[in-house]
């Protein structure tokens, strides 16, 4: 009787859920429980995030690292709605979930899916971004201070080419700023525009801020991180982090970022600090069309991974050289 009640127990909306008292992975300060029970709480802010975006998640099986899934495993049971995307690099079909429901949330926190990072379009307009967004990432050893003096650099060079965001930490040390697009910009103007907002926003203050991708070249700078486009993905507001404590990306409004830290907001505040409202989907300003002098100026700047690549082979040569003498 009782294994029949606790087996009863340990379902939700026809899930089975499975090992629940877990420690969710080492460090956690939480278990596999805490998290399914997270998920539940907060699938009603998750699901508008994630809705009909191809999704990847990144889970933590015990006794392993940490991984990123992008394609369905062939367990995941009928009722996930999934979308097939190609994948360039291995020339095939990639079966991606969307987490379209509670069911969905609820059957990856039973696979110990923690982290999600939904694709930046939606399945049906793969080639429509539908924000323009910055990753503000402060240096080795430098805090979320330092990046939410970048985000405010950001805002500004935003507002002059008369554009507005809404802002939410990371969940791990830094800060992303989000701008809804509006109308059908090409996916090459929106990683322009990006570009240009870096740069801009660099110009402002070169001293805390830095768009450099080869990390010695930042010099205890916030990288300016503008490469959020096209096939990339960013965590989504409200999910959580394989970080100590479990934090969450949290949103934040603008004026009360000096008040707080990633540490305020984990798996376990989360869901009481936003009660009723959804602080995400109220920050969120009216789509914006992209500055055209955002997208001219970007043009004009090269592809960070691209010209990181080139200059990394440039220095190799160097170096070879020089070793050679």
């Amino acid at each position: 009787m009782m294994d029949g009640m606790a087996q009863a127990k340990d379902e939700r909306d026809g899930v089975p859920l499975t090992n629940l008292d877990q420690e969710l992975f080492p460090g956690a300060g939480a278990t596999k429980r805490d998290l399914v029970d997270y998920l539940d709480a907060m699938a009603g802010r998750l699901i508008p995030v994630l809705r009909d975006r191809p999704l990847s998640v990144i889970r933590v099986l015990r006794g392993q690292d940490q991984f990123m899934q992008k394609n369905l495993p062939k367990y995941t049971p009928d009722w996930v709605a999934r979308t097939a995307v190609w994948a360039e690099a291995s020339h095939r079909d990639v079966t991606y979930a969307l987490g379209n429901d509670r069911r969905t949330l609820l059957w990856f926190g039973n696979q110990r899916a923690v982290e999600y990072h939904p694709a930046l379009a939606l399945a049906a307009t793969p080639h429509r971004q539908t924000h323009l967004i910055m990753d503000l990432d402060p240096p080795e050893g430098g805090g979320f201070r330092s990046a939410v003096a970048a985000a405010r650099l950001v805002r500004q060079a935003l507002a002059e080419a008369g554009m507005s965001g809404a802002v939410k930490t990371s969940g791990s040390k830094g800060v992303h700023v989000f701008v809804p697009l509006d109308g059908d910009p090409e996916p090459a103007d929106v990683a322009a525009a990006q570009r240009a907002v870096a740069a801009r926003a660099e110009r402002i203050d070169p001293e805390l801020a830095t768009t450099a991708f080869i990390r010695e070249d930042r010099h205890g700078r916030v990288f300016l991180d503008a490469t959020r486009a096209g096939g990339a993905t960013v965590a989504a507001a409200y999910s959580p982090r394989i970080r100590p404590g479990v934090p969450v990306s949290f949103p934040v409004a603008w004026d009360d970022l000096d008040d707080v830290s990633p540490g305020d907001f984990t798996i376990h505040s989360a869901p009481g600090i936003v009660g009723d409202g959804d602080p995400w989907a109220a920050a969120m300003p009216a789509p914006q069309r992209l500055d055209a002098g955002l997208i001219e100026e970007g043009r004009g700047i090269p592809v960070a991974r691209v010209q990181a690549m080139h200059e990394g082979k440039r220095r190799a040569r160097a170096r070879r050289e020089s070793s050679g003498d």
